[in-house]
């Protein structure tokens, strides 16, 4: 009988951010291939398990990363993060560009890109389907164009688990039928993925398992169509999110371009 690799582990995992306790012992595992869903309504959680798991907010408990307690993790190119928008600044930067600064944990400071470097790129693009829009800046292409070029920008970093922060906000069925499409390749080639959602949508096919939170607790882990839809954690929209999320996607930009 073969074990499934783990990849993520969260044994008691609490936070306490400005004296408020958001995480009440969570204890969840993830293994190599895995594709599972992060659920709940708003205020319960998600982000800030997001943030501990990248190790961006202080926790109690223990995170292993790869077998190895996160605090002694140091190859984070084996994590690939898709936040939910991109950041202002990479507006006015091609495709090619953004998907190109995902590779900076593969090189040397200062020293200019490998052949490797620029194949894995290229590769990256068109894994995601955006080949012709290579030199197109990021400003200039929809929601889900965006979307697809931050999957690549992710992929470029050669990722064994990819966290990705609502995929399919704000974009239209057909394009969230695209981009499911590119997230099946992806599981079918091995990748694990750890994906939040306020609804699971097309990708309810790709998904392993559903992680639900409320109230800062665990309260499922098990089949995604078993979670429900409890009328309680309808999304809605929500500011301090936002901005939380933003705090997310920029500190994990400067933690990647160490």
């Amino acid at each position: 009988m073969t074990t499934t690799a783990e990849v993520l582990g969260l044994d008691e995992v609490r936070v306490s951010l400005a004296g408020t306790e958001v995480l009440l012992g969570v204890t969840a595992r993830l293994g190599a291939g895995e594709a599972v869903a992060l659920m709940g309504p708003n205020g319960s959680g998600k982000s800030t398990l997001v943030r501990a798991v990248l190790g961006l907010v202080p926790h109690h408990g223990r995170v292993t990363l790869f077998g190895m307690p996160q605090q002694r993790f140091r190859d984070w190119s084996k994590i690939g993060y898709v936040p939910q928008r991109s950041a202002p600044s990479l507006q006015g930067a091609t495709v090619r560009e953004v998907v190109a600064s995902g590779r900076l944990a593969h090189r040397r400071l200062l020293l200019p890109a490998r052949a490797a470097d620029r194949r894995r790129v290229e590769q990256s693009i068109d894994r995601v389907g955006l080949g012709p829009l290579a030199g197109v800046e990021l400003g200039e292409l929809s929601g889900g164009q965006q979307q697809r070029a931050l999957i690549a920008r992710a992929l470029a970093a050669e990722p064994e688990l990819m966290v990705l922060d609502e995929p399919m906000a704000g974009v239209d069925l057909a394009t969230q039928e695209e981009l499911t499409e590119v997230l099946a390749g992806l599981k079918d080639d091995g990748m694990a993925m750890l994906v939040v959602l306020h609804d699971l949508g097309p990708l309810d096919r790709l998904m392993d398992r559903a992680w639900v939170l409320r109230g800062g607790r665990l309260v499922h882990d098990g089949g995604p169509r078993a979670a429900g839809h409890d009328p309680h954690d309808a999304h809605c929209a929500d500011p301090d999110q936002d901005a939380e999320l933003s705090l997310v996607d920029g500190a994990v930009e400067r933690q990647w371009e160490r």
